[in-house]
């Protein structure tokens, strides 16, 4: 762990310049809109360690894969998040001295993120290498309220100098990927164009002709009376901005807003980008600093109305779970169907920022408490768009009949992934999917989405099901061979207890949905019926005797699931016995050691306990929780939050507070030593989860909220708000209480450690 962040209820604070650890800072302390991204660098010139990161929604490139593209059914490209031009710059000039942090003497050094109104700050003192000493204060927002606008106020503060500063606000287009196959540039830069008022830089992706343009404009004052000074316009080949400046004597304060806007042609039409953008920046120079941080702030304001957990008694896990939330909200906001959730969201380019079964899984029941329905709809309706792809990747590997194959990772339908133990084993992804569906009907009870979409990519992906199984005529059993489960450190196996069980479940689910529509709308489903040319005797027949005949391995000897065929043949070693210094084992045993050993990464058969309790009695759940958990070294930021709810649900709530803070504070406190890379964006959700349905025990039974709450020791109380179809409910949890606020909606009932409360509109009950 690395922890150097000071614990406080509503903000990050790292207190003192730690160069050393700024690659980590940048991840931790960036912000975003849902539209725009932003790495926490330095506005100004910074010599040292840093890796620059500005990225832009939906914006990716098809990079030539490094290996692999040339055998049967591996994909032509990997695609990947690109880094886009650098819209934060601001040089800082002494008369010929440039404010450098990694040259000059920096003392009282201070950044901090407020997470309640979305705005990084960060102040300190430097001392030139001639002796000139200034006090600079920084604040920039990405706005919530008009997503195309970022804002950066930036303060210079004379101790000791007489002299000219300067400031230099840019547009960076000589950026370029820190993870890529070739080194390559991404970009063409168009035009750069400094004008009176503006500045901008148009530039295109070399392939798939994606363009983005960033425009900013400016207002410069000296001790707060806005200056009209002499401008030195910047047109360089990649570069675009404004040199400008005023003499200053010890104790004058020099303070630049830039504007920025940054727009695409996701959004506009490539033709119109230039004006676009110079429009919007000059709006929000019009509307002013002032203005535009409300607006801003006010959004913030509602989003944790509907979203916030208040922890009584632990400033630690407050500070965290807020963290936690905050990134959710800034990472995505659901407006667009067309976009989705990467791993490490805006924060950083490992996993190439593509889409994955984390989303599905971990992600949408987040936003289903957290959000409109319409934004956990519109990540339904982003597979559902590529729904045709997934299809075609089906027959690239042999499938047939309308059967539908998901992309490991993907920006737009097409697989972005070469690696065959995960590209074309890591099927279990297909029945997340399925499993996202089924969450948000049953949570918002839309049945239109099941008849309108829902249905159609069910058929399709028991339809991959069908096919992919394998019959056994020794065991009269059918079975799924040569897969890997969640559990990476477990490839091309055979029978991994988890995908064959929700490789079942998906086919009954579909097969309950068939029989809903049916009876409900028959018109909808015959024709249906039609586009698809299902024949629902036939197929579904075929999916009933696979219901019936699924293997599952299990040892009931000891009571257990086994993971996969062959798991009792490894080498078995619990994770307590393994040295401190071999751990994370992933940067210290090879692969080799690793695929012989019991080291399980990640929640496999705990997971598929997690999502489908009901199906067992807490005592299997236990047993399988008791052997499996000592052997998982949660080397995956999933891990932890899915162990950490089971734990609660079978009354284990040490382990269950453990594991909490391990997924709460997994990048604050860097437990994997990976944070440079970026955060854990959707593992996140999965902390939020660990403590309104671990902790809080909610569950959703027959259209009816449910919660069995148990609080941990170390917390005198905690409260969380949902949003449970038309009601905002505020729950707090007490020692010896639970207090249910029907704060909007109607009438409702909601169910307490098995008693049901009637809560009345605008009232609260004690239960």
């Amino acid at each position: 762990m690395n922890k150097y962040l000071t614990h406080d209820s509503w903000c990050i604070i790292e207190d003192g310049f730690h160069p050393d650890k700024q690659l980590a800072s940048e991840s931790i302390f960036s912000i975003a809109n849902g539209h725009v991204g932003q790495r926490a660098n330095f506005e100004e010139h910074y010599s040292g360690e840093t890796m620059s990161g500005s990225y832009v929604a939906g914006i990716y490139f098809p990079e030539k894969p490094e290996r692999g593209n040339w055998k049967n059914g591996y994909c032509n490209n990997d695609d990947k998040i690109i880094n886009a031009p650098n819209w934060s710059g601001i040089s800082v000039r002494l008369n010929d001295e440039r404010l450098d942090m990694g040259e000059w003497d920096v003392q009282n050094f201070r950044r901090i993120l407020n997470m309640r109104e979305g705005v990084l700050e960060r102040s300190f003192e430097a001392t030139s290498l001639k002796g000139n000493k200034i006090r600079v204060s920084v604040k920039r927002f990405l706005s919530m309220a008009e997503n195309e606008i970022g804002a950066i106020n930036y303060s210079v503060t004379s101790l000791n100098y007489e002299g000219r500063i300067s400031f230099i606000p840019f547009i960076d287009g000589d950026v370029r990927n820190m993870h890529t196959n070739y080194n390559e540039s991404f970009w063409n830069v168009l035009q750069t164009k400094t004008e009176q008022d503006v500045s901008y830089l148009w530039a295109q992706t070399r392939r798939l002709d994606f363009h983005v343009c960033c425009a900013l404009t400016y207002v410069l004052y000296k001790n707060n009376e806005q200056q009209q000074a002499k401008v030195t316009k910047i047109e360089k080949e990649r570069v675009a901005g404004f040199s400008i400046g005023a003499d200053v004597r010890p104790g004058d304060t020099l303070c630049l807003n830039k504007y920025v806007a940054v727009v695409d042609s996701l959004n506009h039409p490539r033709e119109e980008l230039t004006e676009t953008a110079c429009k919007i920046a000059r709006k929000a120079k019009t509307m002013g600093w002032n203005q535009l941080f409300a607006e801003h702030r006010n959004v913030w304001a509602e989003r944790w109305a509907q979203s916030d957990i208040v922890i009584e008694g632990d400033v630690a896990a407050q500070q965290a779970i807020r963290y936690n939330i905050f990134q959710l909200h800034q990472t995505y906001t659901g407006n667009d169907a067309r976009l989705n959730i990467s791993p490490k969201g805006f924060t950083g380019e490992k996993y190439a920022g593509a889409t994955r079964w984390d989303t599905e899984i971990i992600c949408i029941p987040f936003f289903l408490c957290t959000a409109p329905a319409y934004v956990s709809r519109n990540l339904l309706l982003y597979r559902y768009k590529q729904l045709p792809k997934a299809i075609a990747n089906a027959k690239k590997i042999g499938l047939g009949n309308g059967a539908a194959f998901f992309p490991l990772a993907t920006f737009n339908g097409d697989e972005s992934h070469n690696e065959w133990e995960y590209t074309f084993e890591e099927i279990h992804r297909n029945g997340a999917i399925a499993y996202a569906i089924y969450k948000y009907v049953d949570y918002t009870g839309d049945t239109g989405y099941l008849e309108q979409y829902g249905l159609e990519t069910l058929i399709a992906i028991a339809r991959f099901w069908a096919q992919r199984v394998s019959y056994s005529k020794h065991r009269h059993k059918y079975m799924l061979l040569g897969v890997t489960g969640p559990n990476l450190y477990e490839n091309n196996i055979n029978n991994n207890w988890y995908t064959n069980y929700i490789a079942r479940w998906c086919l009954q689910y579909t097969i309950d949905c068939i029989t809903k529509i049916k009876k409900e709308n028959f018109r909808t489903y015959k024709e249906l019926c039609q586009k698809l040319e299902f024949n629902e005797k036939t197929e579904t027949g075929n999916w009933l005797e696979i219901i019936n005949n699924m293997y599952l391995p299990e040892d009931k000897e000891n009571g257990i699931f086994l993971q996969q065929d062959g798991f009792w043949d490894k080498e078995f070693v619990a994770v307590k016995d393994i040295p401190q210094s071999q751990l994370p084992v992933n940067q210290n045993w090879t692969w080799d050691r690793i695929m012989r050993s019991s080291v399980i990464k990640q929640a496999d058969v705990i997971q598929g306990l997690y999502l489908f309790e009901d199906d067992f009695t807490k005592d299997i759940i236990r047993r399988n929780f008791d052997f499996y958990e000592p052997l998982t070294v949660h080397e995956s930021s999933l891990s932890p939050g899915l162990h950490s709810i089971v734990a609660s649900s079978i009354g284990n709530g040490k382990r269950a507070y453990e594991l909490y803070l391990r997924t709460a504070r997994l990048d604050l406190d860097d437990y994997n030593s990976d944070v440079a890379n970026g955060l854990h964006i959707t593992s996140m959700a999965g902390t939020w989860l660990s403590v309104v349905q671990g902790f809080g025990g909610l569950r959703i039974k027959n259209g009816q909220l449910h919660l069995s709450p148990q609080i941990p020791e170390q917390w005198n109380a905690f409260e969380f708000h949902i949003v449970f179809r038309d009601n905002l409910l505020g729950i707090r949890i007490e020692k010896q209480r639970t207090i249910v606020s029907n704060i909007t909606g109607g009438d409702i009932d909601v169910v307490v450690n098995g008693h049901t409360c009637n809560i009345a509109a605008g009232e609260k009950a004690s239960c």
